[in-house]
């Protein structure tokens, strides 16, 4: 008797790179946006699986170093969400640049499909920090040609009980939107097996 055929050999991976907001920091277990897009990529019939790999409090410097993790596991697409921790800590503006520059090209010279998602910071900020902040994602994105979220909440202002206290992390409602604001730009990098 013939074996039970496999659902396939190779899963294709997405895998979620980024700090706090991509861990689901203050969140239950599945109300993360990486869960949430598993969820949408299944109901759409796409095979992927999501792959979490945010870290609470990390920087692009932390992205740096832990690009090595990232590109063992061979995921097909990542999507890129870091950048906000540098802003709040009033990182150099070069330093947070040439980071991504360097997750981007890493990922890219192994073949790797990539989705940016930028985020932008408080109006307290001032708006030329803020310009130039939120500048890097859109010069990085043109630069390496990649699919692009230029701000990753766009669609959470001014909806009620999408953001956490703290006034930073996504609720689970939040997330939903994040993961729905993710998918236009995701989509043309998926294939279905």
């Amino acid at each position: 008797m013939p074996a039970a055929p496999t659902f396939a050999a190779h899963q294709p991976l997405l895998v979620c790179f980024g700090d706090s907001i991509t861990a689901g920091y203050g969140l239950a277990p599945g109300q993360s946006f990486p869960d949430a897009l598993q969820r949408r990529l299944d109901r759409a019939g796409y095979h992927y699986k999501v792959n979490n790999q945010g870290t609470p409090a990390a920087t692009t410097k932390d992205a740096v170093a832990s690009l090595h993790t990232i590109l063992a596991l061979h995921p097909d697409v990542v999507i890129v969400e870091y950048g906000g921790n540098d802003g709040l800590r009033g990182l150099p503006l070069e330093e947070t640049r040439s980071n991504l520059d360097e997750v981007l090209t890493a990922l890219q010279g192994a073949h790797i499909k990539v989705l940016l998602a930028g985020i932008t910071l408080p109006p307290n900020y001032g708006p030329d920090y803020i310009h130039a902040f939120d500048a890097i994602f859109r010069d990085l994105a043109a630069k390496h040609h990649t699919a692009f979220v230029p701000m990753i909440y766009k669609n959470l202002a001014h909806v009620p009980g999408t953001i956490q206290p703290d006034g930073i992390h996504p609720t689970a409602k939040g997330s939903e939107i994040i993961a729905d604001t993710l998918m236009p730009a995701l989509r043309p990098l998926l294939r279905r097996n």
